[in-house]
């Protein structure tokens, strides 16, 4: 009897141990605060540095992370590179590490892909001096998924401190095909920390694959988030760009339930003015977005969603919303499908784990 009451003893003492272990960043429903002012706290709290997070991220990553090459690229001649195109030429294809692209400030006018054969790549611009990715292209010469200023097709990109932008002019209804994207990302576990896409219809194609956006900023008109990636868009600034009719946040491409896709704004603004926006459109049959504590200026339509003339597909999408603020955000006259969310419905959607975070999701590098 008293060996089954010491061992009761020290099972206790392990276990009162093992509890008050900080956790290091699992995908056990991680709640992002209510709060914003406590975002970042919570984000460096939980999102930690490759040093303490080997057991819980992808192998993989571990090794590329381990072994890190820098390539400088400057317009001016001083670095390795003076384009994009040639420093992202030089790394191999299959490469097993990860290469930081470091740029310098000014404007570097080429059309980047990054092939799905060359992962772990790292766009980083100066901080002090932002880089510009400039390019005109049109879904009229390339297609609209392919019209995109910079197309990232690999695993495991990041960008960080970089402004992608399409500098092609505004759709004015005559010239067709002029739909013109900045960033297509369409590779798996991409991460994009302080960076700008700037365009009018079209602006971002977030293709497909996990993604997670922090501190970013998102211009257009039309559909100018668009695709079928599964997001996470933290503390990111969607402008409606004023003097269209009808304008279109969103346009998600989920094409049936058993798509694990759909976007998720947590902290985000929607800023503009004129009730024109709708912030999303139903593209596909099952399109999937949701807006949680966010703030949305009165350039959002008083009914918020559209199913673009489709009926059917309001007993198919899903269109929620969760705590949002702001003069856009009154839910009054939303359209008669849009879920107003519990806490519990809203819980998956303010997770890192949402995007699977703990296997691939790192801080934003510095150099």
């Amino acid at each position: 009897m008293a060996g089954k009451n010491i061992f009761f003893v020290v099972e206790t003492i392990i276990l009162t141990i093992l509890l008050s272990i900080p956790r290091v960043f699992s995908d056990d429903s991680v709640i992002m605060p209510a709060d914003k002012s406590q975002l970042n706290s919570w984000f460096d709290a939980n999102v930690k540095p490759l040093e303490a997070r080997k057991d819980t991220l992808d192998p993989a990553l571990v090794a590329a992370e381990a072994n890190k090459t820098i390539i400088k690229v400057r317009a001016d001649g001083s670095g390795d590179f003076k384009t994009l195109t040639d420093a992202i030429n030089s790394i191999p294809e299959g490469n097993t590490r990860r290469f930081i692209i470091s740029i310098g400030g000014g404007n570097y006018t080429e059309k980047v892909k990054i092939e799905r054969t060359k992962p772990f790549i790292t766009l980083y611009g100066d901080p002090k001096n932002v880089p510009n990715i400039i390019f005109n292209g049109t879904a009229k010469e390339y297609n609209t998924v392919n019209s995109a200023t910079v197309v990232v097709e690999s695993e495991y990109f990041s960008a960080v401190n970089i402004n992608f932008v399409n500098s092609a002019p505004r759709p004015d209804g005559k010239r067709e095909l002029a739909q013109a994207a900045a960033l297509r990302t369409g590779g798996d576990k991409a991460s994009l920390y302080n960076c700008k896409m700037f365009g009018f219809q079209d602006t971002f194609c977030d293709d497909s694959g996990k993604h997670f956006f922090k501190d970013c900023y998102i211009e257009g008109t039309v559909d100018f988030i668009f695709g079928n990636g599964k997001s996470l868009y933290l503390n990111t600034e969607m402008h409606v760009i004023p003097g269209e009719p009808m304008t279109m946040v969103t346009a998600h491409a989920r094409a049936s339930d058993n798509v694990d896709s759909g976007y998720s704004f947590v902290h985000c603004t929607v800023t503009g003015t004129g009730k024109t926006a709708y912030l999303g459109r139903a593209w596909k049959p099952f399109s999937k977005v949701v807006f949680s504590y966010s703030d949305m200026s009165d350039v959002v339509h008083p009914e918020g969603w559209s199913d673009f003339g489709k009926k059917e597909y309001d007993s198919s999408v899903y269109y929620g919303e969760y705590n949002n603020k702001g003069a856009g955000a009154t839910t009054d006259r939303r359209v008669g499908y849009v879920k107003k969310l519990t806490d519990e419905e809203a819980k998956p959607f303010i997770s890192l784990a949402y995007i699977e975070g703990s296997k691939w999701l790192l801080p934003p590098v510095a150099l």
